[in-house]
């Protein structure tokens, strides 16, 4: 149990005010009584209403301070298993199949989350491709984390490529800089690669790759590819860039890395058998508990707040307190 906004709960000591004022009036009626020799009303009643209304401002002062539920748990995740989602950024993943269509990159940003998800027991990363593979974020078991770096971090060219070419994106990167790149821990026997492209690269050396990312050392390549043959590239004010042309090559090529490293390739209508393939290659193994906790918190202000209309209600009508009883019930 916490409260969000405790110094809400000062309006509890409003239910003072009506005590206070309450006791005054009944000691100058008792006296008024005693000079005029009056006999005294019956006292239940209007106690109860009296400790009613007392009690419906303390209700109101208990929902200001904004009580919560928590609940901490602590998440388990693989210890010989990692991910590392590489999305490729290059110019060519602006492309769309009208100027306000979503981007092959933003379809590539659902579909991390998507195949993220799937693994959600395994540490996963986040790495951006042009011309050479940059990190955003090192593998973690925080899913909601690695949804954010996605979403907000991820973008066309950024940074930019080091060589300003026409083409940008170099398979080739992924040997280069991945293996070199302390991107996974020793402790991860397996290296699971996913791959996010258009399929638009530079000519590449399969072998290259596959030696770099070789099962032996752990590795798994999985790529899914974002391409349709009528996408442009648009500017700004709308207009298609007269420079690009989209090349279909990208399919066969990645079809090559996938069957060098023993992987496989993927369409983005194939979205669900990636998943699949991807869980298959995560398995199953021995776990950890992953370093933090998880928080969840359930309100319980609305339930006092409705509490207290009910109490106060009874209070100030002039129906028998008995017949305003109703349970509330609250959440476990």
């Amino acid at each position: 149990m916490t409260f969000l906004t405790p110094l809400g709960g000062l309006l509890a000591l409003a239910a003072l005010v009506p005590l206070a004022a309450a006791l005054l009036g009944a000691r100058r009626a008792r006296a008024v009584r005693r000079t005029l020799d009056l006999a005294s009303p019956p006292r239940r009643s209007g106690v109860l209403r009296l400790g009613a209304t007392a009690a419906g401002i303390a209700l109101l002062g208990l929902a200001a301070a904004q009580p919560a539920r928590t609940h901490e748990s602590r998440q388990k995740v693989r210890s010989n298993v990692q991910a590392l989602f590489v999305l490729d950024t290059s110019r060519s993943m602006a492309a769309s199949a009208t100027a306000t269509s979503a981007t092959r990159l933003d379809r590539a940003v659902d579909a991390a989350i998507t195949l993220r998800t799937s693994i959600a027991d395994v540490d996963a990363g986040v790495a951006t491709l042009t011309d050479r593979v940059l990190p955003d974020l090192l593998p973690v078991p925080d899913v909601g984390g690695f949804d954010g770096v996605v979403q907000r971090a991820v973008a066309i060219e950024s940074p930019p490529p080091r060589n300003e070419s026409v083409r940008a994106t170099s398979y080739d990167a992924l040997a280069d800089d991945i293996p070199s790149g302390n991107y996974f821990p020793p402790s991860a026997k397996t290296r699971i690669v996913v791959l996010l492209t258009d399929g638009e690269s530079n000519p590449d050396d399969p072998g290259a790759i596959a030696r770099a990312l070789s099962a032996q050392r752990g590795y798994r390549f999985v790529s899914v590819r974002f391409w349709q043959s009528r996408e442009q590239v648009f500017d700004p004010d709308g207009k298609a860039e007269a420079g690009y042309r989209p090349d279909p090559s990208g399919k066969l090529i990645l079809a090559g890395i996938a069957a060098a490293t023993g992987g496989r390739a993927f369409e983005e209508n194939q979205l669900g058998a990636a998943e699949k393939y991807l869980r298959g290659l995560v398995g199953r193994g021995p776990t950890i508990v992953a370093r933090g906790t998880t928080s969840s918190r359930t309100p319980l202000a609305p339930y006092a707040a409705l509490l207290a209309l009910i109490v106060i209600c009874g209070a100030l009508t002039r129906r028998p307190l008995h017949a305003w009883r109703k349970v509330v019930r609250f959440p476990a």
